[in-house]
């Protein structure tokens, strides 16, 4: 059934949802306890209390309540993925730690990469205050491992935000967020003002709770928001209040016309939102006002132009105290003009996770998303009679206590309100909305290309098994779409592994094999510096490139229009030729020449369209005209008016014959004379000798006398020879006829095995003598290993000849080189063939432009488990108020900050394991001076890292200026020296720094008898 959706132009898709939340480490953990009606409440018994340190006097206390929600996991975190060092990590603020891994995962979710995007994307988000842990680092950190100014930037609540976007690449607006219980809902209202005043094309809005107190119970006062009961029984007559709880949650929003454009997965539809103030309307500054909730509620329907009687289900603040709920009943009461004929559904998540503060509006607001993305409302836990102070009676609400399925009202979309209100008064109220019906897109490609990629191999065998557990419970995920959210919506790492697939099904078993977790490959840095090769004649077979040309758009639309212009030319059907003949005629010269740069140029034009560009190229004889016509030297209607000619020019001389033979070039030149001709050097010992058929057989009697191997090749005449004379002046004639355009592109000679100059490549006598004279393949591949020795080569052509030449050059980096188009011998579809290769360089670290790939499909990006981080555990929660003094001066000054962790006694380090060591583009090399051994502790203890050679880069281990300054306090400590910061980035490294205090003969200070220097590192 159509849903009828009207839209005023000011809706907010939620595109992206991620959570960490008592019992449930993302959303889809957090909807199934929803649905399951789970409390993560838990309930501790003696035993676990008393194993926490929480003392028997203390658990024998009536009013003592043996409940706690906590997060599970919140003491990790993989400070590497974010360029932290493990010493930054042991002292960042752990809402820092968790909400850092939720951005990122709520952008992987939506399918996007910030640091490929353009757009622009703010962040909106806050946390609650933390002074436990700002003393305690303080107190871990008073040997400075790291400076005070980035101790505040880590530990303090207010750099949240704006920390993340720099990590991310976020560069839209960034606020912190503090509205008490409200901050996260007013964070999601701020950010959806943000994406209709175009401040951003995406903003992300949540908040963060997390305690850093051991919560093993607590101790209930009569009147404050913590129960009795260990319950959160909102609504009901036995509601004493709530837990206390922590989590956090982040949405990613986008503006609804972009996000149905863009092909995007939506939760749900913001239809408005809505944010005041109580004022003075109430008791007391910390309790609710009707009236300020009601005037919000309200403002939120006229904002979304939504009748209060369309809205089905309300996810209400809920708190479950005695005051606060009959004042949030009666104030959507009077939203809703006391409606009777209505129903309306409500509850309460912190019935299930305890009062979160921060990030209770966005638990709610998921909650309610969530809904009504699965058209179900969850039950709301522990109410069973209604508290009589509340009134029902005389309004539309009932509370939801067992799992309901959300039906429509006719074909009127189903909605929900989410309400959340903070202690002083901002009030916020979201209307939300269930999103269009999706446009299910088309079938894509017959084969898929799964692309996999971590930081590490172990995090990618963990994803992996993320992965195969979630096919398994989702087995109708669109497998198209699950390869293009992989490919354009993720970034790609270091630790890479494709692999092909045609459905679901297959890729299910693949990933319960287990083999993708073998054989993964790491890519290089310098992946994009392709060399496209063109092969030559003898690489042409019937039905070259027919899968291809039925399945490629791009593909297709460059050999019609060479075949079109062909037929001009000549009359003929080339197509027919290619695809269809059976008779051999496209091996004779005048169909072969112009079919192999027809088939090449096509298959170039599409890798073009692919974003890979080449940095150089070369071609074999007939290949170079290829080249030639992508760097611009020649029109494409030019080029093949050439290749016709050429083609036919040389198809009318008598026939030849060629013979590869394994010599070198010196050794071959005793062998020509005026009827044997060297038509190739292709190796270091492979050339081949071309001639009259006569000649070159009695060459074949002499290399058979000498023991010498041999290969006639199946060609039609003698290229590259004397035999070409007669055509040559004809040759030079049509080559008088084109305009040569402006090389855009470098490319090799043949002719010199050089790079072509751009006089060269525009001069007609240089083509016709490329005609005549020896094919320098081989001195051409020297000339491109000389320029760079780490190349990646892709054979632009059908076959793999020019990859065999290319393996014969002797080169100190084994060369990374890919054939395209299946040799005439392997009987592979053309598609899996080349989407195969196209996944081997992806693993090699070849970049694509995704987009242009999925350029003529219509993708949609879906939801998919995000990123596998490593586990690696930090303090999260401390007590530093474990001596009289900073209790007496916590007791007079709620913020002692640094004079009373001045004043304490050190916290015990919690030790943290350190780091193997990274990849880096030096390999280890041991310190060889006492200077250098003691500079390689420093440098593993800053970094966290072991194994740091004298030659490793300070920048490439993960320094920047600021750890530059801490670096140089210990280095100055340990030499007794004055370090300046003059000139450091030109030493940069172990060895350099220790040869200046070797030179110095700076001594440590127990040893030291000479006076104090200051040198420059």
């Amino acid at each position: 059934m159509k849903n009828n959706q009207k839209y005023t132009g000011l809706e907010i898709a939620i595109i992206g949802v991620a959570c960490r939340l008592p019992g449930a480490g993302n959303w889809r953990e957090y909807w199934n306890n929803l649905v399951n009606g789970t409390s993560s409440i838990q309930v501790l018994t003696d035993q676990e209390l008393l194993a926490a340190g929480v003392d028997e006097k203390t658990i024998r206390q009536p009013n003592f309540v043996k409940a706690k929600a906590s997060l599970k996991g919140k003491e990790l975190f993989d400070a590497a993925f974010f360029d932290y060092l493990p010493g930054e990590a042991r002292l960042m603020n752990p809402v820092h730690r968790i909400f850092h891994e939720c951005v990122w995962e709520a952008l992987e979710d939506a399918g996007y990469n910030p640091e490929q995007m353009n757009e622009l994307i703010s962040l909106y988000a806050g946390a609650g205050d933390d002074l436990n842990w700002r003393i305690s680092a303080l107190q871990q950190n008073q040997q400075q491992d790291i400076d005070n100014f980035t101790l505040d930037l880590i530990s303090s609540k207010e750099h949240l935000t704006t920390l993340i976007s720099y990590k991310l690449n976020l560069k839209g607006p960034s606020l912190f967020v503090n509205t008490a219980c409200s901050t996260s809902l007013t964070a999601v209202n701020m950010a959806c003002k943000s994406l209709l005043l175009g401040e951003a094309n995406m903003a992300l809005a949540g908040g963060v709770t997390i305690g850093t107190q051991q919560r093993d119970g607590y101790l209930h006062q009569e009147g404050m928001i913590f129960s009795s009961d260990g319950h959160c029984r909102a609504f009901d007559k036995d509601a004493s209040g709530t837990v206390n709880s922590e989590g956090a949650g982040v949405v990613l929003l986008k503006r609804l016309s972009d996000a149905l454009n863009d092909g995007d997965q939506i939760y749900a539809v913001i239809k408005g939102t809505a944010l005041n103030n109580d004022g003075n309307r109430k008791v007391g500054y910390t309790a609710p006002s009707v009236e300020g909730q009601a005037a919000c509620i309200r403002t939120a329907h006229k904002f979304a132009r939504v009748e209060p009687d369309s809205i089905s289900y309300i996810e209400t603040h809920g708190t479950g105290t005695r005051l606060g709920d009959p004042i949030e009943i009666e104030a959507l009461n009077i939203a809703f003009n006391r409606n009777k004929a209505h129903r309306c559904a409500i509850g309460s998540v912190k019935s299930n996770i305890g009062h979160s503060d921060n990030t209770a509006g966005i638990a709610g607001l998921i909650k309610a998303a969530l809904s009504l993305k699965y058209k179900t409302i969850p039950p709301s836990l522990d109410y069973k009679t209604p508290n009589p102070g509340i009134d029902f009676e005389n309004g539309p609400f009932y509370v939801n206590t067992s799992l309901q399925s959300w039906e429509r009202s006719g074909d009127a979309p189903l909605r929900a309100g989410v309400s959340s209100f903070g202690i002083g008064g901002t009030n916020a109220h979201a209307i939300l909305e269930e999103a269009p019906e999706a446009d299910p897109g088309d079938a894509g490609r017959p084969y898929k290309l799964l692309t996999l990629s971590a930081r590490t191999e172990a995090a990618l065998g963990r994803y992996a098994d993320l992965l195969k557990n979630f096919l398994q419970q989702e087995p109708a995920t669109d497998p198209a779409n699950l390869a293009y959210t992989l490919q354009a919506g993720r970034k790609h790492f270091t630790y890479r592994k494709a692999v092909l697939y045609k459905d679901t099904e297959e890729l299910l078993a693949l990933l319960e094999s287990g083999k993708l977790k073998e054989q993964v490959t790491k890519s290089k840095d310098n992946a994009n510096a392709v060399v496209f090769l063109f092969s030559g004649q003898g690489s042409q077979y019937a039905g070259m490139g027919k899968d291809l040309y039925e399945a490629e758009p791009v593909f297709r639309e460059y050999l019609d229009k060479g075949f079109a212009i062909v037929q001009t030319l000549t009359g003929e059907d080339f197509k027919n030729i290619v695809f269809n003949d059976t008779t051999g005629r496209i091996n004779e010269t005048k169909f072969a020449q112009p079919v192999i740069f027809l088939l090449e140029y096509a298959l170039a034009q599409l890798l073009l369209s692919w974003g890979i560009v080449p940095q150089q190229m070369i071609g074999h004889s007939i290949g170079e005209y290829v080249a030639a016509c992508i760097s611009g030297i020649f029109s494409f209607e030019d080029a093949l008016k050439i290749v016709v000619q050429r083609g036919a020019l040389m198809n009318s001389l008598p026939g030849g014959t060629m013979l590869s033979v394994p010599l070198k070039e010196e050794e071959a030149r005793i062998y020509l004379d005026e009827n044997i001709f060297l038509a190739a050097v292709n190796g270091p010992e492979q050339v081949v000798f071309s001639g009259e058929t006569p000649a070159i057989e009695a060459l074949k009697a002499r290399l058979d006398e000498a023991d010498i191997s041999h290969i006639t090749l199946h060609t039609s005449h003698a290229f590259h020879s004397g035999m070409q004379d007669p055509i040559l002046e004809a040759f030079r004639e049509v080559l008088a006829s084109v305009t040569f355009g402006k090389m855009q592109l470098p490319f090799i000679s043949n002719l010199t095995g050089k790079e072509i100059t751009a006089a060269e490549a525009t001069t007609p006598a240089y083509w016709v003598r490329h005609l005549r004279e020896t094919v320098r393949f081989s001195d051409g591949v020297k000339t491109l290993l000389a320029l760079k020795e780490d190349w990646t080569f892709l054979e632009v052509g059908a076959g793999q000849s020019l990859v065999a030449l290319l393996k014969q050059q002797p080169a100190r980096v084994r060369p990374v080189a890919f054939n395209l188009l299946r040799p005439a011998k392997e009987k592979e579809n053309d598609l899996k063939y080349l989407t195969v290769r196209i996944g081997q360089l992806w693993q090699q670290g070849l970049t694509f432009d995704w987009k242009g790939y999925y350029r003529f499909e219509k993708r949609n990006r879906i939801s998919l488990p995000t990123y596998a981080f490593e586990k690696v555990s930090y303090p999260a929660e401390v007590n530093p108020f474990d001596n009289d003094l900073v209790r007496e001066l916590y007791a007079l000054d709620p913020q002692p900050q640094q004079a009373a962790a001045a004043q304490v006694e050190e916290q015990p380090v919690v030790p943290v394991k350190r780091a193997e060591r990274p990849d880096l583009p030096t390999s280890y090399i041991p310190p060889a001076t006492n200077a250098e051994e003691r500079l390689k502790g420093i440098f593993e203890r800053f970094f966290g890292i072991d194994d740091i050679g004298v030659e490793d880069d300070f920048f490439e281990l993960g320094g920047d200026s600021l750890k530059g300054m801490v670096l140089l306090k210990r280095i100055k400590n340990e030499f007794n020296v004055e370090l300046s910061l003059k000139d450091f980035f030109g030493m940069q490294t172990i060895r350099q720094i220790g040869a200046n205090i070797d030179e110095l003969n700076l001594l440590p200070v127990s040893e030291q008898v000479i006076t104090r220097k200051t040198i420059t590192i």
